[in-house]
């Protein structure tokens, strides 16, 4: 049997926040729900993927203090243009953009990044080959040589 990914777990600062943000600009709904005597925890996932890929949060975490070089990220597909500049007119309002939108070469495609209450980039796109919309991009993916 080969190795399926099932989960990513946070150890996050911010608990309440991150539930927040995860529900508000990902659109993640919480699953399931505990609590013990030391942290909260809860398991969100998006609607339709419950049992297919879990985004765990763990209270009492240490904060993540985003460092403009970094470019490690979470990312989301959405299926327009459009939706990628209505989440970086969110996150403007919020001050949590860190990317403005942009286009880049295939397989990049259009995208911002927010920041969410830990730090943590996430970034929005459009036009990768990946998640919605995907099925309707006709490109010859090359694996280049590092």
């Amino acid at each position: 049997m080969r190795p399926n990914l099932t989960h990513i777990a946070r150890h996050v600062c911010h608990f309440d926040d991150c539930l927040v943000f995860y529900k508000r600009y990902c659109q993640l709904e919480i699953i399931h729900q505990r609590k013990n005597h030391k942290h909260r925890v809860a398991w969100l996932a998006e609607h339709g993927r419950e049992s297919e890929l879990v985004f765990v949060l763990i209270s009492g975490g240490p904060n993540h203090d985003h460092d403009s070089r970094d470019f490690s990220h979470f990312g989301f597909a959405l299926d327009s243009v459009e939706a990628v500049d209505r989440i970086a007119h969110l996150a403007r309002k919020h001050e949590t953009l860190l990317w403005e939108p942009q286009q880049k070469a295939f397989p990049v495609g259009y995208f911002c990044g927010i920041e969410d209450p830990d730090g943590v980039c996430v970034e929005f796109s459009f036009g990768q080959p990946l998640g919605p919309g995907a099925e309707q991009i006709t490109y010859d993916l090359e694996i280049a040589p590092l």
